[in-house]
């Protein structure tokens, strides 16, 4: 019954209410794709690469989806970090190396079974074609279109897209979630989901600047980097969720903050005096004007940030935010910064729902004691329904 739901149904059911996605050359600057994100409500841009074909028709291909947090990570390389202005005219090309295998293009008559399979093999992203509003033929015509649909090609300059990700796939297999019992009440030690092998994991005393190639890894993967003590256990983490709130301001203290105190600064409410204070005297023993500029040019910015968060209980900013050059645009919301955790013997249903309820796609898991033992994360969970799908067909 299962299969046969998922075979009929189409993921434009899916994409209901979503708004299409913005955009943005790979040819594009740094420069330009920050300025963008700072205009754009979502926390994320498409990226594109096209191309004339030879009947002179522009083609367009989706190969992945940016975000403030992978700027953060280029420019917070050394070289970078020397060099801020040349950095900021690179080509968003070098920020998405390993973007590509991420996103893949579906056409909206594209069955939910599918949208499944591409991200059992892990896709994070689907990008699918839109219906126009306002027009009562949108839907026929959308259907119609997906008939010579390229899911290696697209036509952007005629249709809107949007995104369906992982977590509009979780989020719709917990209304269908009766149909596989019994994996759902079962513990998640006994269903082989919590991954214990690709922990991305750094000490509390650790430079907060070693923790940006595992955060990279964590954009990819779709989780989050650990903090733990000295005894392996569990202190809290720095998000990319959270990082991904912030702009290119945050860079002066992911480079010169230890990881313990980068969570600090990032906790709502603003960075406390100190550590502000520690940034600028760092920032001046390393001879870094360009850095310490764009930080104490920040300083009225993290005002506005304390004036809106003392207003706001269930939903924070990053402290790190240039408000007042950004407006304020309230659109930009992260959740609290507390990481969210389970136990070996939490059933996949608790831990699907925590996930969901907090936004996040990955839940820590913890033994009694604190020690941080594995990770679970959507991808693992969609493989777990997947399975049980291939024992029903």
């Amino acid at each position: 019954m299962a299969v046969r739901l998922f075979s009929s149904n189409e993921v434009s059911d899916l994409c209901l209410g979503k708004p299409a996605i913005r955009s943005i050359s790979l040819s594009d600057t740094v420069s330009a794709a920050i300025a963008l994100l700072k205009r754009t409500p979502e926390s994320y841009v498409s990226v594109w690469n096209c191309h004339h074909s030879l009947s002179h028709h522009r083609h367009c291909v989706c190969v992945g989806k940016l975000c403030m947090l992978h700027i953060i990570c280029f420019l917070s390389k050394p070289h970078n970090v020397n060099s801020l202005s040349l950095a900021l005219q690179s080509p968003i090309s070098l920020l998405l190396t390993e973007s590509a295998a991420l996103v893949r293009h579906l056409p909206p008559n594209a069955s939910f079974l599918e949208a499944i399979d591409a991200m059992y093999e892990g896709v994070q992203n689907l990008v699918v074609p839109i219906q126009e509003q306002n027009n009562s033929n949108s839907r026929k015509r959308a259907a119609e279109r997906s008939l010579s649909f390229d899911s290696n090609r697209d036509y952007k300059s005629k249709y809107n897209y949007c995104w369906l990700t992982q977590e509009d796939v979780i989020r719709y297999l917990l209304n269908s979630i009766g149909l596989f019992s019994p994996a759902p009440a079962t513990p998640i030690n006994t269903l082989n989901v919590i991954d214990t092998e690709n922990l991305l994991a750094i000490n509390y005393d650790d430079p907060a600047s070693s923790a940006l190639d595992l955060l990279s890894v964590a954009l990819t993967n779709g989780s989050s980097v650990a903090v733990v003590d000295s005894q392996g256990k569990f202190v809290g983490e720095i998000s990319p969720l959270v990082l991904n709130s912030c702009d290119e301001s945050i860079l002066p203290p992911i480079a010169t903050l230890s990881a313990g105190d980068l969570m600090a600064y990032v906790e709502a409410g603003g960075p406390p005096e100190d550590l502000v204070q520690l940034v600028k005297e760092r920032l001046e023993e390393h001879n870094l004007g360009a850095a310490l500029e764009m930080f104490v040019g920040d300083e009225t910015g993290l005002s506005s940030f304390s004036s809106y968060s003392s207003s706001s209980s269930d939903e924070e900013f990053c402290s790190g935010k240039n408000w007042k050059q950004l407006g304020g645009n309230s659109a930009k919301v992260v959740r609290r910064s507390e990481a969210i955790v389970c136990y070996p013997w939490s059933s996949l249903l608790a831990v699907m729902i925590q996930a969901l309820a907090h936004r996040v796609g990955y839940v820590w898991v913890l033994e009694e004691d604190g020690t941080l033992t594995g990770i679970v994360t959507f991808e693992g969970m969609l493989k777990v329904f997947r399975e049980h799908l291939k024992t029903m067909t």
